[in-house]
């Protein structure tokens, strides 16, 4: 218990010397009991202000400043606006995950203990830190595969990350749960169960298995894409702690001037980004679902790269049909389509009036056919089609909510590469390329349910394979956590534990507080 509530005020009082609750009031009106308590946390200590920047920036620094577990919350937060709003959510997602690497000889050790002497030996001229984050760092090395030496990445976990992590998430979780209590009105946010999510998304993302899985189901399903790479893993020298790939030499989406000294076509290199997105999610159901900046490179012949598998989203082939038909209907403006679509998918209940629904979905679509083609975007119509069609009791989707997420970014990405990129146009020859391979896929839905009924009844179906990774990310697309999942009977004895223990808490920080003023 002591060692939980010390965290408990280390975390509390790191927080309370930001200028990060500041901030947040200003656009989120924080209780004053909260208030109070971190005031007295932060007695006697000097407060850290970054008055060089504006605002968002110094948000970002404050939760940078704060090490991984407030970096991760930020991210998290970040993507639930429902629970924070629109304008801080949009300041948080700047957010970088930059701190200074840890020591060469720290990062040998750690390899050598992962993958074994042996194993360890297969790394030829391992470099000081290339890059790092909160969670893990990258080494560039060599290794013979085949008698042929190749240069590879290895990505190394943090030491003791993953412990420090969770006790930190744990203390917060105490936290909330104290919040709660205390603040009748936080209860509608359900804050222990927010940082319970983060707790599970990211004890995902620290385990490197889950992230080469990942990276090589996604090598295979595109090694034949052209234009597009994927670094190849390297099974033998991987382990929970360690990842090797194949090092790819190339530069960040974000270095525009680079890359037009390379003489690339930025609207070339758009199109591409767009369409490659949308053929992995309807031809091969597997898409990457972090394609932020920092994720995509260039190489110098203008091929794509992808790096950094943690978060991947998956979508069923009954989904895959639903999406590339709803897609398709909105660029012909075949409303009636698309409504029948949803109905006989069974996405929305049989005695549903299709011509109301189609009705609503034109709403969404004709808005968009007088529009710019700057203001046009799928993602957003895509967040528009789950709220209408929620009005007619549609199933949630979560892996489709992930796609309309990762939508919006890889729009966003694009439009920086070039600002008139349309959306619809680019997307129209992949929707019609893999429609027709399908041989029309909506004339043949009929003969698919019948060999689907348990998915149908069931919708969405996590995959087998990678189970906890797909659930860890179903929760990330829902924002919560199924009530017929484990992790719901996890998180209901973890607020046992935590009701439990709340009382002893309230005495013991309120004795460190007591502490802290007269030793600081």
């Amino acid at each position: 218990m002591i060692k939980k509530i010390i965290t408990l005020f280390v975390i509390g009082r790191k927080l309370a010397l930001s200028d990060a609750l500041d901030i947040v009031s200003k656009v989120v009106q924080i209780p004053t009991l909260i208030k109070i308590f971190f005031s007295i946390l932060g007695l006697f200590g000097k407060k850290n202000f970054n008055k060089n920047f504006n605002e968002d920036e110094r948000l970002c620094r404050s939760m940078e400043s704060m090490g991984i577990t407030f970096i991760k919350l930020g991210q998290f937060l970040a993507t639930r606006p429902d629970i924070i709003g629109e304008k801080l959510a949009d300041q948080l997602q700047t957010l970088q995950d930059k701190v200074p690497p840890f020591p060469k000889d720290v990062a040998l050790n750690e390899i050598k203990k992962s993958l074994g002497n042996e194993n360890y030996k297969d790394f030829i001229n391992i470099s000081e830190p290339i890059a790092a984050a909160s969670i893990a760092q990258v080494h560039k090395a060599q290794i013979k595969d085949d008698d042929v030496l190749k240069e590879v990445a290895i990505k190394i976990l943090r030491p003791e990350i993953k412990k420090v992590f969770n006790d930190e998430i744990e203390a917060l979780m105490l936290l909330a749960s104290i919040i709660e209590s205390l603040i009748k009105k936080t209860k509608r946010l359900k804050l222990v169960e927010v940082v319970f999510l983060l707790k599970e998304i990211t004890n995902h993302e620290m385990d490197l298995r889950f992230e080469a899985a990942a990276a090589n189901e996604f090598y295979d399903n595109t090694r034949n894409d052209v234009g597009f790479k994927i670094p190849k893993i390297y099974w033998k020298l991987t382990s929970d702690n360690v990842l090797t790939l194949d090092w790819i030499n190339a530069i960040s989406i974000r270095e525009v001037e680079k890359i037009k000294a390379l003489d690339i076509n930025l609207k070339n290199l758009a199109r591409d980004i767009i369409q490659h997105f949308l053929r992995h999610a309807v031809r091969d159901g597997y898409f990457h679902a972090d394609m932020h900046q920092g994720n995509l490179l260039v190489d110098n012949s203008g091929q794509l790269v992808f790096i950094d598998f943690g978060i991947m989203g998956r979508i069923d082939k009954i989904n895959r049909r639903f999406l590339a038909e709803i897609l398709y209907g909105f660029i012909k403006r075949d409303y009636k389509k698309v409504a029948e679509v949803h109905i006989t998918a069974g996405l929305v209940p049989n005695n549903v009036n299709q011509g109301e629904l189609a009705q609503a979905l034109r709403s969404i679509g004709e808005p968009i056919f007088g529009q710019s083609v700057k203001d046009i975007s799928g993602g957003k119509l895509l967040k528009q089609l789950f709220d209408i069609t929620e009005k007619f009791n549609m199933q949630t989707q979560p892996q489709l909510l992930l796609l309309q997420k990762t939508m919006v970014v890889v729009e966003g990405v694009a439009r920086k590469l070039d600002p008139d990129a349309n959306i619809w146009k680019i997307s129209q020859p992949v929707l019609e390329k893999w429609l027709k391979e399908t041989k029309d896929p909506f004339n043949e839905f009929g003969n698919v349910l019948k060999d689907t009924t348990d998915v149908l009844k069931k919708l969405p179906e996590l995959p087998k394979v990678m189970d906890k990774a797909n659930q860890a990310l179903t929760f990330l697309a829902t924002g919560q956590i199924p009530q017929n999942s484990n992790t719901y009977s996890s998180l209901n004895e973890k607020k046992v534990e935590l009701k439990s223990f709340k009382n002893q808490s309230i005495i013991g920080l309120l004795f460190l507080v007591i502490l802290s003023i007269i030793v600081f």
